[in-house]
């Protein structure tokens, strides 16, 4: 990745990149949907090779169904390995009774992430307009793992990635970035 390039395109407000190499972050994906199979996962595989080319690590990625136990128990799961640093989820986050990603995640979080869903709204405003206020994309800390949820949508993943996570997942951002206060999410 040429970072001068990156410097020229980086879209957030009076973000820039310093030189370097990037810290590799371990992320892991989950899709949450009752109608995809890995097979079918588009958005999981869009997240997937982002998180590859952004000099990642995609760490696990798997797919549960729009239930808030499954849900709950595979993004606890791998928070508790030690091995994963962020999870990004995919789907259950719009507006019709099978969607349960935000119910399941809010009683998880220790810490929300309060900016992302405004961050994220106005990314979304840019691509689909008024209809990004179908979405209820959340984030936060659960157990010292950040957590972003994002809408199902490949549109979406794209705008969640592309123009808020990667730049906050990325050592090199500053003024400041998630990876730096990685090592104290547990502080207590």
């Amino acid at each position: 990745m040429n970072v001068t390039e990156d410097r020229d395109t980086l879209p957030a407000p009076a973000g820039r990149l310093v030189d370097g190499p990037v810290k590799p972050v371990r992320v892991a994906v989950l899709t949450v949907s009752d109608t995809r199979d890995l097979d079918s996962d588009t958005s999981g595989e869009i997240l997937a090779e982002r998180i590859r080319t952004a000099g990642h690590a995609c760490a696990d990625r798997d797919l549960v169904r729009d239930d808030i136990a499954a849900i709950q128990a595979r993004v606890l799961g791998w928070a508790d390995t030690g091995q994963i640093d962020c999870i990004i989820t995919t789907g259950g986050t719009g507006l019709t009774g099978r969607d349960v990603t935000p119910e399941a995640m809010q009683p998880l979080f220790d810490k929300t992430i309060d900016g992302f869903s405004f961050l994220f709204h106005a990314a979304s405003y840019q691509t689909v307009g008024l209809s990004t206020m179908q979405s209820r994309a959340t984030a936060g800390i659960v157990r010292g793992v950040f957590v972003f949820c994002l809408p199902g949508s490949n549109g979406a993943v794209r705008d969640g990635w592309d123009k808020v996570i990667r730049w906050q997942l990325d050592s090199r951002h500053r003024p400041c970035n998630l990876v730096e206060l990685m090592p104290r999410l547990s502080e207590t």
